[in-house]
């Protein structure tokens, strides 16, 4: 009897690795990717129990769990976290740097395009992913299958939409917060589809929505016009449908907006998670109904993580602090590099993400060599509190950082868009800002809280299990294209995750 159970036990492990494998160009009629803006990797357990059976502990109790999931390049940011996700590069490759970053000198929001046009409102800014160099899971879908494969993306921010569906993408839609309503621009289209338009009609009578008006953001609210309108995608493409497979993107913000706001703590951060799961489990029910249990394929991951606020740090004597950002034009900092290089005029143009952009300029105008200029910039940085480590990315090489660092940094860096030097602070530091929230907080460095993000697969061929091996987020799309047996990603630098396959 035991051998009888033994045998039956382990022919029954051997089935489900045999369904958890693909057939050669065997693939699901839908792909889903998830995005969840700030999710930590830890708050899957921090809300477990709170969670509802059909959200996202089915994709945990059902799915596979990457538990040791991190972001493997600086900084840790929501453009560059969506890119790397569906592209598995990182912005030397992808050139997606920052959720703004200096592109041929310009100043430019990470979607900015000023050769097309809105799309549903009369919004003066315009989107799309011209400034993308790389392309996605969506764009080796839709070229595998001669254009035939639709890709949607849809999001509360136009960086969340466009970035994750790729450049040859069907549509990307997101919310023009002043109209109430989701748009999209003449990349993709010259009038919206009738059934966005019956969605945004939808949402003129929305009372709560109407309520909240351009805050929607900070409330759950956004998360659930979120998971409708993806729906209404569903349906109005007829996604899953057709004769190939298609892929859905969908990214929730409204935890960033909240968690930069309230931080990671309190009822506001638990709310959002909670209702959340709720969204994640209207989106699993419809894709049921209308693609089938088991025809379609869902990887959800975060684009970053976030620190605590430094004030519940200092409550706990656990360390951390705000770093305020001006002090390299205001501060001390800015003080003593003016009595150094004898500055008539502030040399640093802009900081951003931990980065500074040097105004070439205006060192030239100055007589100043510019690499003397840098090496005093560094001297400085590192002179400064709570500044860990910082180097010129051009010096990088011989700079006395941790190699695991340096690696993250240049893999962060663009020579034309990442400035030209990082500093990194200690643990628990983070930049402060004249637009930060005392009780907030924010994210972008290398530390576990800003880079250890949640991965997990479901449905279609994916088999239930977990590893705590490292794997990264460059490895989220070519494990997708791996199991649609497609071309990865032009760019694409990292590896397939095989547990997933049962391989």
């Amino acid at each position: 009897m035991r051998r009888l159970i033994l045998f039956v036990a382990i022919a029954l492990c051997y089935i489900v690795d045999i369904q958890a494998q693909t057939q050669f160009n065997e693939r699901p009629k839908l792909v889903v990717g998830i995005v969840v803006d700030q999710m930590r990797w830890d708050y899957l357990g921090r809300y477990y129990n709170q969670y509802q059976e059909d959200g996202l502990k089915r994709l945990i109790n059902q799915g596979y769990s990457c538990n040791n999931c991190l972001i493997n390049y600086l900084p840790t940011v929501t453009a560059i976290g969506h890119t790397s996700a569906y592209t598995g590069s990182t912005p030397a490759f992808h050139g997606i740097c920052g959720n703004a970053f200096y592109k041929n000198g310009v100043k430019i929001n990470s979607c900015e395009d000023h050769d097309v046009t809105t799309v549903g409102s009369n919004k003066k800014d315009a989107s799309s992913p011209v400034n993308l160099l790389a392309s996605t899971i969506g764009d080796q879908l839709r070229l595998h299958t001669d254009f035939k494969s639709k890709v949607i993306g849809v999001s509360y921010k136009d960086r969340a939409a466009i970035l994750p569906a790729g450049r040859s993408a069907n549509a990307a839609y997101w919310i023009d917060t002043k109209a109430g309503q989701f748009i999209s621009s003449t990349w993709y289209m010259q009038e919206l589809p009738q059934w966005v338009k019956d969605y945004n009609a939808q949402l003129k009578k929305n009372k709560e929505l109407q309520k909240v008006g351009k805050n929607v953001g900070l409330y759950p609210l956004c998360g659930h016009i979120t998971a409708d309108m993806a729906i209404a995608a569903l349906k109005g493409e007829q996604l899953g449908k057709g004769e190939e497979t298609d892929m859905l993107c969908v990214s929730f913000s409204q935890t960033d907006v909240i968690g930069h706001e309230y931080g990671t703590r309190g009822e506001h951060t638990d709310e959002a998670y909670l209702e959340l799961d709720k969204d994640i489990a209207k989106l699993l029910k419809a894709f049921d109904e209308q693609v089938g249990e088991g025809n379609y394929l869902v990887f959800l991951t975060a684009d970053h993580g976030a620190a605590h606020n430094f004030k519940f740090m200092e409550d706990h004597r656990l360390g951390g602090g705000p770093f305020m950002f001006d002090e390299m034009y205001s501060g001390e900092a800015a003080k003593r590099l003016k009595e150094r290089l004898h500055l008539t005029k502030n040399i640093i143009k802009d900081c951003l993400d931990y980065r500074l952009v040097l105004d070439k300029e205006a060192i030239r105008e100055q007589g100043l060599d510019e690499e003397k200029v840098r090496e005093v910039v560094v001297e400085e940085l590192l002179k400064t509190p709570h500044v860990a480590f910082a180097f010129d990315f051009k010096k990088a090489a011989t700079a006395p950082v941790p190699e695991m660092l340096k690696e993250r940094a240049l893999k962060g860096y663009h020579h034309d868009r990442s400035g030209d030097i990082i500093f990194i602070l200690e643990p628990g530091w983070y930049g402060f800002g004249k637009g930060s929230s005392p009780i907030g907080t924010t994210h972008g460095e290398w530390n576990p809280y800003d880079a250890h993000i949640p991965l997990l697969f479901y449905g279609w061929k994916v088999k239930h299990g977990e590893t705590s091996r490292e794997v990264h987020i460059t490895d989220i799309a070519p494990t997708i294209c791996h199991k649609l047996h497609i071309q990865q990603p032009n760019a694409c630098v990292g590896e397939p995750i095989t547990e997933v396959m049962g391989e």
